[in-house]
């Protein structure tokens, strides 16, 4: 039987299942890689993303030929035709292909008719299987909590016998300090785009069709010795503050203490297991020394790896079809162009979008706080921001974007992945960042010419959808704050709601 390896974009590990199942048959064994011009047509991605995936791509075909395999690297402008081909130049019994991550690509390759089998090796670019997050779902409440402690256990990380290092499970309330102060992280390590990388670049900075963001400042990793310098990188000089200001956002620093390991983790340069380990190893490691690591440093990263990432997954393959068109409070309203552009007067908007057109990242707060929470509170369709979502960021994909922006971020799917809507007005922005010292706007006014849109969105939003509101035992507190407004200052909010729409 001849045995032919399919390597999508986002499995770039020589351990991954396909690969691993024939490495004792290197030369019997053809792999293909295909570039998909149509997938860079599919939606307006950022430059920066299809940089990474090509040169990542490119790079690994290179790597796999100095492991002695035989690679066909084929760019097209879709995936069938080179395929098909490539399976009758190598006269194939069996296409093995490691499972896609998301469900579309699945899809895509269940509909495929070949002149040979496609098996789909299991995906091993997680910790949990999909069989073993379904089991686990069947007998645990949903709680993003209950999943992540069960994980500490079942991996036995940051464990002290049956209990949490530390002696709790959880150090959130440390990791929420306010940056105040002079603020003054580390660089974060850049690399100069190589011959391979720069072809790409040019590639897609000259391409017919449309893409957002830049890429002339591209300086991710490309390869996986680059992206393992990054994780060396992170844990010597990032670590040790990345806990107490992980929420924090500040003007001029694009990453914060950050790890910036999700795009790597996202394509297989680096396995969500390695990074964990490094991370213990190294809290470990200098626990009698002078310079401890904080814990709750570690905690708060390992929290996000071992919790949020693969929870993340687990309720994308846990929930129904239906979940990508839910929409639980009927939000209808259009992106508006400053998404695209970043030109808004709202600074806070204007520094994230900025620094996601420069560089195809922001962290998790801005993300949730800024770009989901202005989306929902000011009405905009979930599957527009989900969808722009997963072109603008480098890390960004179905798996990824269904249930962080859908579920966690817009609260589309009615409360099956969180516990209420993280609706906030500006209060929240001017304590966590200094963007609203920069801002045209009062962050403190709710009604008036120089009110914060975040004030008026808010507060309508709680009106309109007070009803479905109240249905989450965790809003009622907040919602009687209604109660002690006016019905005059009710209707101008809502009068400047509905007016910001028509002028967009």
């Amino acid at each position: 039987m001849t045995v032919g390896i399919w390597v999508l974009g986002d499995q770039l590990w020589q351990g991954q299942s396909a690969i691993a199942s024939r490495k004792t048959d290197k030369s019997n064994t053809p792999i293909i890689l295909i570039e998909s011009i149509g997938y860079g047509k599919e939606r307006r991605y950022h430059q920066q993303k299809l940089v990474l995936i090509w040169s990542a791509m490119r790079h690994f075909a290179k790597e796999l030929e100095a492991e002695g395999w035989q690679v066909t690297y084929e760019i097209a402008d879709t995936f069938e035709a080179p395929l098909e081909r490539w399976i009758e130049q190598n006269n194939l019994d069996e296409l093995r292909v490691m499972e896609p991550a998301d469900r579309p690509f699945v899809d895509r390759l269940n509909a495929l008719s070949l002149k040979c089998e496609i098996v789909q090796t299991p995906n091993n670019h997680f910790l949990w299987s999909t069989a073993e997050f379904e089991s686990w779902a069947t007998r645990k409440s949903l709680l993003m909590e209950s999943f992540y402690r069960e994980g500490r256990k079942r991996f036995d990380i940051l464990m002290d016998g049956k209990k949490p290092v530390g002696g709790q499970w959880n150090f959130d309330k440390d990791n929420r300090k306010p940056p105040k102060g002079k603020i003054s992280p580390p660089e974060p390590l850049r690399f100069k785009p190589d011959t391979i990388t720069q072809t790409v670049m040019e590639m897609v900075q000259t391409a017919d069709y449309s893409t957002f963001g830049e890429s002339n400042g591209f300086a991710w990793a490309v390869t996986r010795e680059q992206a393992l310098q990054v994780l060396d990188d992170f844990v010597c000089d990032r670590l040790v503050t990345f806990g107490p200001y992980q929420d924090a956002m500040v003007t001029g620093q694009d990453t914060m203490w950050h790890a910036l390991l999700s795009p790597y983790l996202n394509i297989g340069l680096l396995q969500p297991m390695e990074v964990i380990e490094a991370v213990v190893s190294a809290y470990e490691a200098a626990a009698d020394s002078d310079h401890p690591i904080p814990l709750n440093s570690v905690e708060g990263f390992i929290r996000q790896v071992l919790g949020w990432r693969e929870y993340m997954r687990g309720i994308y393959n846990h929930v129904d079809e239906d979940y990508p068109s839910r929409n639980y409070f009927e939000h209808i309203h259009s992106l508006p162009d400053f998404f695209w552009t970043g030109e808004t007067s709202l600074n806070c908007l204007h520094q994230t979008i900025d620094t996601l057109k420069r560089t195809g990242y922001a962290h998790h707060i801005q993300r949730l706080m800024i770009l989901a929470n202005f989306s929902l509170i000011a009405g905009l369709s979930p599957q527009a921001v989900e969808d722009w979502f997963h072109a603008a960021f480098i890390d960004g994909y179905d798996w990824v974007m269904q249930t962080n922006v859908i579920g966690m971020g817009l609260f589309a799917d009615g409360g099956v992945l969180a516990t209420k809507p993280y609706a906030s007005s500006a209060n929240y922005i001017n304590k966590m960042s200094d963007y609203c010292q920069g801002c045209r706007y009062d962050n403190k006014a709710r009604t008036g010419d120089d009110a914060c849109p975040f004030n008026f969105f808010y507060w309508d939003f709680l009106d309109r959808h007070r009803e479905k509101l109240s249905s989450q035992g965790r809003m009622n507190f907040i919602l009687k704050n209604l109660d002690r407004m006016t019905e005059e200052e009710l209707s101008t909010i809502r009068q400047l709601a509905l007016r910001w729409h028509e002028d967009s």
